[in-house]
């Protein structure tokens, strides 16, 4: 049976020139000029015929590797009912993040940003028993989050596209199973994909559960930090970084603290400046900002938009890290505490601002403000600070932690820095940045029980069933791809997933380039090749090679000026190598170059 051979004359793109005035990275500039993708909206983007098609290759391949992992695929609707995640608490969780609409007759309705809920309302419907366990089902659908700043095009979208499998076993030896099959099938997906990537321990959010992973694409463009030991043997989200803490010092001969005077002094750096001209210190060197104790107000929003203010006292020389921040208080939002909270609290006196006891000096347990007061997790106990008074111009020496003042709790609040020592002893850690790319779960029984997902075990007994969760970012991938292949001229896509396998372009005088062109196209085609061939009659050669540079077909074969001889070229895009080869071998050529170039037996 014959196919249908996809011509540039009259394929459904429009390359363009120019780029987007509002591409900020590569992948978003390239597939919006190639017509792979077109804007709509802020983080909206429509699918065009080019993008669609790898997209569709890319959805293959997971496709592939979630059949041979064992999961069974399905889809649920994007738009449902609110009540399923009121169940759970999500609703509330996400906020301002997911869509909301009402009905014609008035019933709350959300576009959904995952299907936790949809899931295990399904299996709860359909099965009862252990011996229906394990299932393991996935789909690959659109997702909506209403994103506060979409940017690098379809890196951070509002609409996306997404691969979401959940295993459901009945005991928690079978989670680890499917963990494991999972975790593997998505190894193979990237590999395939040709995506570097890091697997880091990571925070659940808002999806709850106990071990996380993060699959992490290291890339300059990524909005993600993350974190390793040079051996390699610990790597986690920098959300997810255990700090050490300092060792416990005795501080049983440190003299009390000690008020003196700093006027002016509202930053670590004039503190530092005026303890120096001020106070000798006792190791006979200078003051640093590492001997000081800040403290950051911030404000802690829900859902609703009611705000409640914390105190997070941190070493002076570390800035406060929001989102670790936001990991201890989820599902709040974290916000610097503004002129408002400030004014509305007096007793938080701006620019010396410290621990405070009993209505005096030092915050502990017993504190009168009412404010919650959380220490880093890297402050050790006996370790002894200069800290603000909590009164104007003045702040106090020799304050100890643990003698003289005490948290209502420890928290993960500083950033992390390169050097950092790893939570599991190997050595120092270095900062990277990366975008995710796949996100495994091990939900537990959260949802289980939530919803009442319950099976009879072996002995005739009901238990909860316990879940996995299982992500990839089909879209953003997608993104990722490009951005980690093109050059200056436009993109070059591995043959894993280009929108073809083979363009064929016909350029130069006559009638022979162009029936020579259209005799390789048709005899791709039989072999089982996908083949675009560019047959516009009155574009230049110079266009004509430069769309398809910026296309990104992996592999040209030009008929051109030497059609009549029966020679064409052979155009490898990615090393840009091209050879003249007799028009009758050059299929074979092309096969033989492609299989050594991925490694494929033919």
């Amino acid at each position: 049976m014959s196919s249908v051979i996809d011509r540039l004359s009259s394929l459904f793109v429009r390359t363009l020139r120019d780029d987007p005035a509002d591409a900020e990275v590569a992948s978003h500039r390239l597939l919006v000029r190639a017509g792979y993708i077109r804007r709509q909206a802020p983080g909206v983007f429509a699918w065009l015929p080019l993008g669609l098609r790898v997209r569709r290759r890319v959805e293959a391949v997971i496709r592939e590797e979630m059949r041979r992992a064992g999961a069974q695929e399905l889809r649920f609707p994007a738009l449902l009912p609110a009540e399923l995640y009121q169940a759970t608490g999500r609703l509330d969780d996400y906020g301002d993040g997911m869509f909301r609409l009402d009905d014609r007759k008035g019933a709350p309705m959300v576009l959904a940003p995952t299907h936790e809920e949809a899931f295990t309302l399904t299996v709860k419907d359909l099965y009862s028993s252990y011996k229906d366990l394990p299932v393991t089902i996935y789909q690959i659908q659109d997702k909506y989050r209403d994103e506060a700043r979409p940017r690098a095009g379809i890196l951070r979208g509002r609409e996306f596209t997404m691969k979401d499998a959940y295993s459901f076993d009945w005991n928690d030896e079978g989670l680890d199973r499917s963990y494991r099959a999972q975790r593997d099938a998505y190894e193979r997906i990237f590999d395939r994909l040709g995506l570097e990537y890091v697997i880091v321990a990571a925070d659940s959010g808002a999806m709850g559960g106990s071990k996380s992973e993060e699959f992490l694409h290291p890339t300059e463009v990524g909005e993600d930090t993350f974190v390793r030991s040079a051996d390699g043997s610990y790597a986690a989200n920098v959300e997810a970084y255990v700090s050490t803490p300092a060792p416990a010092r005795d501080a049983a001969d440190d003299p009390a603290p000690t008020p003196f005077d700093t006027p002016g002094a509202t930053t670590i750096a004039a503190l530092v400046e005026a303890a120096n001209a001020t106070l000798p210190h006792p190791e006979g060197r200078e003051w640093t900002a590492a001997d000081t104790l800040k403290h950051v107000v911030v404000a802690l929003v829900d859902h609703a938009g009611e705000r409640e203010l914390a105190v997070v006292g941190l070493q002076g020389d570390r800035e406060v890290d929001l989102k670790r921040l936001e990991v201890a208080f989820q599902p709040r939002e974290v916000e610097p505490a503004n002129d408002d909270d400030l004014e509305a609290r007096p007793e938080l006196v701006r620019g010396f601002i410290g621990p405070w006891k009993d209505g005096a000096q030092f915050l502990g347990a017993e504190a009168t403000s009412g404010i919650p007061y959380w220490l880093d997790a890297r402050i050790g106990d006996g370790s002894t600070w200069i800290v603000g008074a909590n009164a104007p111009d003045t702040h106090l020496v020799s304050v100890v932690h643990g003698r003289d003042f005490a948290p209502d709790g420890r928290i993960e609040a500083a950033e992390v820095r390169a050097g950092d020592p790893a939570p599991n002893g190997s050595g120092p850690i270095t900062t990277e940045r990366g975008t995710e790319i796949g996100h495994v779960f091990q939900l537990g029984r959260k949802y289980a029980e939530a919803l009442d997902l319950q099976v009879l075990d072996p002995d005739g007994k009901r238990v909860v069933v316990t879940m996995g969760s299982y992500g990839i970012g089909v879209t953003r991938n997608l993104a990722l791809i490009a951005e980690q292949n093109h050059d200056e001229r436009g993109l070059i896509w591995p043959e894993e997933v280009a929108p073809y396998d083979l363009q064929v372009v016909a350029t130069g005088k006559g009638d022979e380039p162009l029936a020579l062109a259209e005799r390789i196209a048709a005899e791709a085609d039989g072999r089982g090749w996908e083949v675009l061939l560019d047959d516009r009659p009155k574009t230049s050669p110079g266009v004509k090679f430069g769309d398809a540079e910026l296309l990104g077909v992996p592999w040209i074969v030009i008929a051109g000026k030497r059609a009549a001889e029966g020679v064409v070229e052979l155009w490898h895009r990615r090393t840009n190598e091209r050879v003249e080869v007799p028009a009758d071998e050059v299929l074979g050529e092309f096969e033989a170059r492609r299989a050594a170039a991925t490694g494929a037996v033919e």
